[in-house]
């Protein structure tokens, strides 16, 4: 019989169009490649980048996704570190040029290629995908795909924001909105010792936020949220996870002296950040940025997950999108 060299992806043909199931041929590794065949991808916010078109010269049909995990099929030529069968995870960092100025400084992170999983390269909604060597790492085996898929990116910049915060332990944390990506931060802030406050609207998430470990809820729109964390002597950092920017700014005004916001979604609006307040600075997810008044933002990793087969990704990304959804999504490919 046969063997099919056809996989199942899930593409987006150009800015603002669907998602579309579609037939193609599995790619094949270049040199330096590999190639995985896909038992988990994360359902993330950056997936509105490609979906949405919010990057120029962005090139169509692309196949989106950026949190992946799942098992080498077939190595590059010059691909010595890994072996048919390891299993791996693949973040929105897809690799680096090796060549440009940052890349010859160590400073991989900020390779001026913008190599990006999903959305420079294809990404993990298929069945099969190629990653290149160093932009992988190694998934061990008593984590499972669907719940581990979302820690290749989202834990890994939660855990890096809460760690670069400056919170020390019995300090207060807050955590701004309890979605998908909010609920790993009550955790992780939860299990480093801090005091961690969310910051919901209304009290629909208050029960979830207690079960996560959360020491106190506050509903966002029934109180004044920075007396609140005044209350508290202030927070010695914010996380500010939705991805808008209208409510961020007054939340400044709940730091402590010296205290820090931390963006780590994407926002597109103008944030308007008050002269009384340039005390205060944001440190954003891709690395030391100061905000000024009148900034104009562009931002940009033991979960809870909801799973949706691969053909419903359009359905993940709009619950996703809509806060519809408490948990994080991830497609399971088989």
């Amino acid at each position: 019989m046969a063997i099919s060299t056809l996989m199942r992806a899930m593409q987006i043909s150009n800015p603002q169009g669907k998602f579309e199931l579609v037939k193609r041929e599995i790619p094949v590794p270049l040199t330096n490649e590999v190639l995985i065949k896909v038992e988990a991808c994360g359902v993330c916010y950056g997936e509105a980048f490609i979906k949405e078109g919010f990057f120029s010269g962005l090139t169509y049909p692309r196949i989106p996704g950026h949190e992946v995990i799942g098992k080498i099929a077939k190595l590059g030529s010059e691909v010595d570190k890994w072996k048919v069968g390891d299993r791996v995870g693949v973040g929105w960092h897809g690799g680096y040029c090796h060549k440009c100025k940052e890349c010859l400084r160590g400073n991989f992170w900020g390779c001026e290629k913008f190599i990006r999983t999903g959305i420079t390269r294809d990404g993990g909604y298929a069945e099969y995908m190629t990653a290149r060597s160093e932009a992988m790492i190694a998934i061990p085996a008593e984590l499972e795909s669907m719940e581990g898929a979302v820690l290749v990116c989202s834990g890994r910049i939660i855990l890096a924001a809460l760690k670069d915060s400056g919170a020390q332990v019995d300090d207060v944390v807050a955590i701004h909105s309890l979605d998908g990506l909010g609920q790993l931060a009550v955790q992780y802030a939860v299990m480093m010792g801090f005091k961690t406050v969310v910051l919901s609207n209304g009290i629909a998430k208050e029960q979830l936020a207690y079960k996560l470990g959360a020491h106190a809820y506050i509903d966002t729109t029934a109180v004044d949220v920075v007396k609140k964390l005044n209350k508290l002597k202030g927070a010695r950092a914010i996380l500010c996870l939705p991805p808008n920017g209208k409510d961020i700014p007054a939340l400044i005004a709940g730091l402590e002296q010296n205290g820090k916001m931390v963006i780590i979604t994407a926002a597109h609006e103008t944030m308007r950040i008050y002269r009384e307040l340039d005390r205060y600075f944001t440190d954003f997810a891709k690395g030391g940025l100061t905000v000024t008044p009148d900034s104009k933002i562009f931002t940009m990793e033991i979960p809870i997950v909801d799973i949706f087969p691969l053909e419903q990704a359009a359905k993940a990304y709009n619950k996703m999108m809509n806060s519809k959804v408490l948990f994080r999504k991830v497609l399971k490919m088989y």
